[in-house]
């Protein structure tokens, strides 16, 4: 087990389904193109020029070739880049890829991955920095996998790529750089629907997915100078969710602070509340609180965008609310 870099456990997962797989196609324009891992990307175009495709920028077009290319036995890849591209193949995503298990009676499935990156990213304002995994889970038939971490980036890409499910790959540019201990084992493996317990804590759960994982630890560290002692749950898939890991949680801390980029109405956030207090009412010492993105269209400017986005400091200030302390400090 070595530390490597987020860009490079992803990069190493694709490597490894690209040649072990010969169904395994990479689709898209962004996987080539993000700074952390041009380079590796570029070797991997070199290694296999038949396997990796530069489409045409045209979502509808290249995420329904995808689509048509799994139903028809290949396990197909497809970057779809900025998150808010992906409205321009809803359509194809979440009413074909998501039914057509469903309608043809389990005859067709459509084995692929979508990938996209997420999120408040720095001066991506309204068009480029969405959060649309609420929107895609409210779709049935999608798993939906939002790794944080190197280690399970390069588990979940290898079990996604095995699964006869469309997949969304919910992503952010932020982690690219960040870095952490992976298996050596090219077949690592997470299954889905198994949440981790990022941090150990007492007195107030913190569930956190994609990058917020990593602001919730930063803000778990602050809080143990106020003498609170936060739990840091990552479902690592939404779709499907460990619910029981987050109620088990609750259920020990009493409080629950949930951290997320999409926005407030009908997000994650929204969901992950209503799963504990439809389970877990009764183990609440106090009302949980949601930090998320603002309702409003991303700002370009930063301190507006800044001033918009869950920060570590927010995610510092609910859970001192939660667990009383804001008052005792």
């Amino acid at each position: 087990m070595a530390d490597i870099l987020y860009a490079e456990a992803l990069v190493e997962a694709l490597r490894h389904q690209l040649a072990t797989d010969d169904r395994v196609h990479l689709l898209g324009q962004y996987f080539l193109g993000l700074t952390p891992h041009r380079a590796m990307m570029a070797e991997l175009r070199d290694e296999y020029p038949d396997r990796v495709y530069y489409p045409p920028i045209a979502e509808v077009g290249y995420v329904g070739v995808g689509i048509g290319a799994a139903m028809a036995g290949l396990r197909p890849i497809v970057d779809i880049a900025t998150a808010s591209f992906i409205f321009q193949a809803f359509p194809q995503v979440v009413n074909e890829a998501a039914n057509v298990h469903y309608m043809s009676g389990g005859q067709t499935s459509v084995p692929m991955i979508f990938h996209f990156n997420h999120g408040i990213r720095g001066g991506g304002a309204a068009q480029h920095s969405h959060s649309p995994q609420a929107m895609l889970w409210n779709t049935p038939g999608l798993e939906i996998m939002a790794p944080s971490t190197p280690r399970d980036v390069k588990g979940l890409v290898n079990t996604a790529a095995a699964s006869d499910n469309p997949t969304a790959w919910v992503d952010h540019v932020r982690l690219f750089e960040t870095t952490g201990p992976v298996p050596d084992d090219p077949d690592f493996a997470i299954p889905f629907g198994v949440a981790d317990v990022k941090r150990t804590g007492s007195d107030v759960t913190l569930f956190a997915s994609s990058w917020m994982v990593q602001r919730s630890l930063e803000a778990a560290e602050l809080l143990a100078g106020h003498g609170v002692d936060a739990e840091v749950i990552d479902p690592r898939t939404l779709s499907p969710l460990d619910e029981e890991a987050i109620i088990s949680s609750v259920a020990k801390t009493g409080r629950l602070v949930v951290v997320d980029e999409c926005h407030r109405r009908c997000g994650v956030a929204a969901e992950i509340m209503s799963v504990v207090t439809e389970n877990a009412f009764g183990e609440l010492q106090a009302p949980p609180i949601r930090v998320t993105a603002a309702d409003v269209p991303v700002p370009f400017s930063p301190p507006l965008e800044q001033y918009i986005e869950p920060t570590t400091d927010k995610i510092v200030a609910a859970a001192l609310q939660v667990t009383g302390a804001g008052r005792e400090a």
